[in-house]
C-alpha cells in the first residue's frame, strides 16, 4: 500500500504574523525524572538568553501536571500526544525497563522515551508557528547570556559539524552514520564521517519538512514509522546529513565546530569545585554548559557551582544601577 506524505503544516493568522517577524523559539522535550534539570535550565534561561520569542516544554501526557507551573507569558508546556500520530501510545509506566517509559504499536516493536524526543523535535519543528529553533535538552545550563536576534531568518543558521569525527571503534556513531543515509537514499560513506550531535542545535522549519519528505518518498512510510522501524538513528544526524546533501538547504545553513556549550560526559561524579574548575575553562564564546545526567552529579552541586560562578556578577550589576539610578536624580 502507497503511503501517502503527510499533509503540509497549515499556518493560521497568527502564525503567518510571527513568520513575518521572525524570532527563533526555543525547544526542550524533557520528562519528570529531569524535573530539576529542567528546573535549572528554565531558570537560566530566563536570566541569560533573549530576543527569543517562546520556550516550548515537550512532555509526556502523563508528566504535565509535574510542569505545568513552568507555564508563563514566554514559556509553554504541550503534551507529546499533540505531536504523536494516533497509533503510537504510551505504555503504562509500571511496564518499563531500566526505569525508562516505552510507546507501542501495532506496526512496529516498541520504543523508548529517547527514540519519543527525538520525534518530538522533529515534529515540533514543523508543526509550531516559527521558522527557527533552538534546540535544548534538559541538562543544559546557561551561565553567560546568550543574544538569538543574530540567529533570526532570513540570516544564516548554524550547522554544527564535526568532519571526520565519527570513526570505526564508535560503533552507535557509525551505526547513525549508516541510517541517515539509509532513511534518506545516499549512499554510505567511508569512515571517517562526519559528526551533527551536540548541545544548543539550531534547526530550521521549513528544512525539517523537506527531510521528513525523503525520508517517506525513501521509505514509502510515514517518517515516525520509518524512525520506529530503524530504531537506531540519531536526529542530528540526519538533519545535518540532509543538509550536507542538499544544495539548496545547504545555502541557508552556516557550518560551524562549535555549540557554544562546554560538554562533560564522563561517568564520574563531579564535585563543586570540579565543575567550576570546568566553567573557568571555557572558551570566551561558551554561554551554557551540560552534565551528562548518568554521571550522577547532583543538582544541588550543579546549582551551587553556578552560584559561585555567578556571584562576581552581582557587584558589577549593582553598581551600573546604582550609576544609572544616580543619573536620574
Amino acid at each position: 500500500m502507497k503511503h501517502e506524505p503527510s499533509e503540509p503544516i497549515a499556518l493560521n493568522v497568527a502564525a503567518r504574523e510571527t513568520r513575518e517577524m521572525n524570532p527563533v523559539a526555543l525547544l526542550t522535550p524533557t520528562y519528570g525524572r529531569d524535573l530539576e534539570l529542567c528546573t535549572l535550565l528554565c531558570e537560566s534561561v530566563d536570566r541569560h538568553v533573549t530576543s527569543f520569542s517562546k520556550h516550548y516544554l515537550l512532555v509526556p501526557d502523563a508528566d504535565l501536571s509535574l510542569f505545568s507551573h513552568f507555564e508563563s507569558e514566554r514559556r509553554e508546556v504541550i503534551p507529546a500526544s499533540r505531536f504523536l500520530p494516533h497509533w503510537l501510545r504510551p505504555l503504562p509506566r509500571v511496564i518499563q525497563r531500566k526505569r525508562r517509559q516505552y510507546w507501542w504499536s501495532f506496526r512496529t516493536k516498541p520504543v523508548s522515551g529517547w527514540h519519543v524526543q527525538q520525534y518530538l523535535k522533529i515534529a515540533a519543528t514543523m508543526s509550531l508557528p516559527y521558522e527557527r529553533y533552538c534546540i535544548l535538552d534538559s541538562d543544559i545550563v546557561f551561565f553567560r547570556d546568550f543574544d538569538l536576534s543574530q540567529f533570526q531568518f532570513p540570516n544564516p543558521i548554524p550547522l554544527f559539524g564535526l568532519p571526520n569525527e565519527v570513526v570505526a571503534t564508535q560503533p552507535r556513531h557509525s551505526r547513525w552514520v549508516e541510517t541517515s543515509h539509509e532513511l534518506l537514499g545516499l549512499p554510505v560513506p567511508p569512515l571517517p564521517a562526519s559528526d551533527f550531535i551536540g548541545h544548543i542545535i539550531f534547526w530550521d522549519r521549513q528544512t525539517t519538512a523537506a527531510m521528513v519528505a525523503q525520508i517517506e518518498a525513501v521509505t514509502n512510510l510515514h517518517w515516525i514509522e520509518a524512525l520506529c522501524r530503524t530504531r537506531e538513528f540519531s536526529e542530528y544526524m540526519l538533519y545535518g546529513y540532509f543538509v550536507q546533501n542538499n544544495a539548496r538547504f545547504s545555502g541557508v545553513h552556516r557550518l560551524t565546530s562549535s555549540t557554544q556549550c562546554v560538554s562533560y560526559w564522563e561517568q564520574l561524579k563531579l564535585n563543586k569545585d570540579e565543575l567550576n574548575e570546568l566553567l573557568r575553562g571555557a572558551n570566551k564564546d561558551d554561554v551554557a554548559f551540560s552534565i551528562a545526567s548518568f554521571s550522577g552529579t547532583p543538582v544541588q552541586t550543579i546549582r551551587a557551582a553556578i552560584k559561585e560562578h555567578e556571584a562576581p556578577r552581582a557587584p558589577q550589576a549593582s553598581l551600573k544601577q546604582t550609576a544609572r539610578l544616580g543619573a536620574l536624580c
